[in-house]
């Protein structure tokens, strides 16, 4: 049941993968004036094949963000998320919604533009933006110096990462920009939320945009990360929670991390299906004097859903405690 509210909260996302929705059917229940910025260097399954076969912005993230803020009737919601089999020959693995985004896309000659059109169409309660109007390529830099270029390759050989940078898909001496109203959004908000989602691959081609990254150094809204409960294979393999933060202050070259949400909850020995969520590894180790020497405040919780084989942040948890902050700062 929806909460209304005489003020509601401007409250950023910023993020994409599985996690980001869970997080956004919260606040959308919650009524926060929400904004939601979506990763656009997703270059494996079907986004992939879409944005290498008609050059449109991965929309994969894009879809299921739009469709946990829409008041469409479920059967809508169930079409617009169908994947086709994989047996189903040139159809194989390729969602509904992914392929109205691209037809969209190409129809309006941008993704932004198919984006906003949909947001009305799906009855999308809040704003969805890609963080840039341009398809972005993702690159890694390990600790050895090596290098990979492309979101899906980067975890593969499991070698420490350095750092990452983004570059435009289509013209890589231009340099990447933010989607209109996305660095106002930002500057206007009283919370941005990160998270949660893969650090390296989901969080930071984002922030790796100039201008997203300094709309974050400068606002003055909290900036809310909510630490991944799992280690992932090729990503973070034994980091701590104030690993994960370190990770963004070097990216960014100062801090900038307001609070941290940790879950302290634990997983039960063999319970997570290792067939069906392969990228997953441990929990994160705590490390709360690390968190607070960077300048954090840090609120540990229960923040834990177990369900289908799998570990998932508590939705309904983790905003909760996002009202908390979000009111006891700005009201």
């Amino acid at each position: 049941m929806k909460t209304y509210r005489i003020r509601k909260p401007r409250i950023v996302v910023i993020g994409g993968g599985t996690g980001l929705p869970v997080i956004l059917k919260g606040l959308r229940n919650e009524s926060a004036d929400i904004t939601a910025i979506v990763t656009v260097a997703d270059d494996g399954g079907s986004s992939g094949s879409l944005r290498q076969a008609i050059n449109v912005s991965p929309p994969g993230d894009l879809r299921n963000v739009l469709v946990s803020l829409s008041e469409m009737p479920k059967l809508y919601e169930d079409l617009f998320q169908y994947r086709f089999k994989k047996e189903d020959e040139f159809l194989a693995n390729h969602s509904v919604g992914n392929l109205i985004i691209a037809a969209l896309s190409e129809m309006r000659g941008s993704t932004y533009e198919a984006i906003q059109l949909l947001g009305k169409i799906m009855h999308v309660d809040g704003h969805v933006y890609p963080a840039s109007e341009e398809s972005l390529t993702l690159h890694a830099v390990y600790e050895d110096g090596t290098t990979v270029c492309g979101e899906s390759k980067i975890v593969k050989d499991r070698k420490p990462i350095d750092y990452v940078y983004v570059t435009n898909s289509c013209n890589q001496e231009t340099k990447p920009k933010a989607a209109r109203k996305v660095v106002r959004a930002i500057m206007e908000a009283d919370m941005i939320v990160l998270g949660p989602g893969s650090l390296y691959t989901s969080i930071l081609p984002n922030l790796m945009i100039e201008e997203i990254g300094q709309a974050l150094l400068q606002t003055e809204a909290e900036v809310v990360y909510i630490c991944n409960i799992m280690t992932q294979k090729g990503e973070t393999e034994h980091f701590s929670d104030a690993d994960h933060v370190s990770v963004l202050h070097k990216h960014l070259k100062q801090p900038f991390v307001d609070t941290v949400l940790v879950n302290t909850a634990q997983v039960p020995d063999n319970y997570m299906n290792k067939e069906k969520y392969d990228e997953y590894l441990v929990q994160v180790q705590h490390d709360f004097k690390g968190l607070r020497s960077q300048g954090c405040r840090v609120i540990s919780a229960d923040f834990l859903e177990l369900r289908d084989g799998g570990v998932f942040h508590d939705g309904r948890e983790v905003v909760e405690e996002i009202f908390r902050l979000v009111f006891g700062a700005k009201y």
